[in-house]
């Protein structure tokens, strides 16, 4: 498994687990928990959640999976924007940690910008990290004006991550933010890096992944992780596709494969606005 350091010198696995749209089906709960318990023997050690996932109940299935192997894995959660006010932090964080099942969660992100001033939901932030309630902290949806206004913050530049929507068709960051990030050694987070499907049924893609006989899926989080200062986080609830997904880690596309999938997929020629799901 290829891993990134985060600018505090903690090192990651470069290829995580996404939650995104778990926990809103109990019936599914047994199948999510198995996938995560899944990624998490392969290495896939990173799991990403966050309170508006399924409101509370893909914490609850995270908590669930991890039970007995806490100190293997590296959890990520989010505030609402809502929430984000000094003292909501605190309370979203504890309601968090209750669901989690754990004392400590190890990187807490703003789910995305809303109407609280940067600089209190930084400082609710450090006093979870002094509380020892959190380890780290980021942000997620931040474009690069967002990321310039946070580091201008008391205590901004802690921020450890960005983590926003990139895949192969959808490839925005690439014009400013992605630099700006790997300017300042802050590892992007991708979520959604099979564009939720959408881009599997590609022709293109499908060659690609018949030539390295892998899954359409597996070409695509490899593609997201060639990037040096990328951390993927797909989402199954399927073992056999969390296996699948897994053979990323090892893979390299050589040029060819680079040039024929920006023919199909091409990079931005320009500034946009950071897309979001």
């Amino acid at each position: 498994m290829r891993t990134i350091e985060l600018p505090n010198g903690e090192v990651v696995p470069a290829l995580g687990l996404g939650t995104w749209h778990m926990g809103e089906n109990r019936s599914e709960s047994a199948r999510e928990v198995s996938a995560i318990k899944a990624g998490i023997d392969l290495g896939m050690t990173l799991i990403d959640t966050a309170e508006m996932y399924g409101e509370g109940g893909a914490e609850r299935v995270v908590g669930e999976a991890i039970q007995g192997q806490r100190d293997k894995v590296f959890i990520v959660s989010k505030v609402y924007p809502h929430n984000a006010s000094a003292r909501g932090t605190i309370k979203a964080c504890e309601r968090s940690l209750k669901r989690l099942g754990t004392d400590c969660i190890d990187l807490y992100l703003l789910h995305w910008r809303g109407g609280v001033p940067l600089q209190e939901t930084v400082d609710a932030f450090e006093r979870l990290k002094s509380d020892g309630k959190i380890r780290q902290w980021g942000v997620s949806n931040f474009d690069a004006a967002d990321m310039e206004e946070l580091s201008g913050v008391s205590k901004g530049g802690s921020c450890i991550t960005n983590q926003v929507l990139y895949h192969l068709g959808e490839r925005g960051i690439e014009w400013d933010l992605l630099p700006a990030c790997e300017d300042s050694a802050i590892p992007i987070m991708a979520y959604s890096p099979l564009g939720q499907g959408s881009i599997l049924r590609d022709s293109i893609l499908q060659h690609v992944a018949t030539k390295h006989d892998v899954s359409p899926a597996a070409i695509a989080i490899a593609w997201v992780m060639r990037h040096q200062h990328i951390i993927a986080i797909p989402k199954t609830s399927d073992v056999d596709r969390v296996q699948q997904n897994f053979l990323a880690a090892d893979l390299i596309l050589d040029d060819e494969d680079l040039r024929i999938l920006d023919g199909a997929f091409p990079p931005p020629s320009g500034p946009s606005s950071l897309a979001i799901l």
